[in-house]
């Protein structure tokens, strides 16, 4: 006659589970390059995950050193090529994103910070843009592609934004 014994149903379970991870790149450096990125990685902080924002190509422009204030729209298509007309589209979103009460950049990008998102400057940018670490505001990693990959191919979500 065989005995039936009832399992612990945590002696399955990992000794220390491995944090979530995801990974947004961030290749724009206007006002809807940079937006998506960074709410998104702050959402999935408070949702428990690690998250990376990769900063490659004009994107970088956003950890620049008084980056952040210098970033505009720019109109799709022929509307963008008029003369005065990203001054005037990045004029008119700041104030959508202020009527809709969404922080400006500069109050994200330190939200951000505060609450654990990495910043990552892609290397191969840097050395194309002639930029170096003091370049950036204050805790800005440095990662070639390589580096970037290794960590993405172990992440839950891996997004181009």
């Amino acid at each position: 006659m065989s005995t039936v014994t009832a399992l612990d149903p945590g002696q399955f379970e990992e000794a220390s589970p491995q944090k979530e991870m995801c990974t947004f790149i961030c290749s724009r450096g206007s006002l809807d390059g940079a937006y998506p990125a960074l709410i998104l990685a702050i959402n999935a902080r408070r949702l428990g995950m690690e998250a990376t924002v990769f900063y490659t190509f004009m994107g970088i422009d956003v950890i620049r050193k008084g980056g952040v204030s210098k970033l505009h729209f720019i109109p799709p298509g022929t509307l963008g090529a008029i003369p005065g007309m990203s001054s005037v589209a990045t004029w008119m979103m700041k104030k959508q994103i202020d009527q809709a009460g969404i922080p400006t950049l500069e109050e994200l990008m330190e939200i951000a910070q505060l609450e654990g998102v990495n910043f990552v400057a892609c290397k191969m940018t840097m050395d194309m843009m002639g930029l170096k670490a003091e370049d950036f505001i204050e805790g800005v990693e440095i990662q070639t592609a390589e580096d970037y990959l290794k960590h993405a191919r172990n992440c839950k979500i891996n997004m181009f934004t």
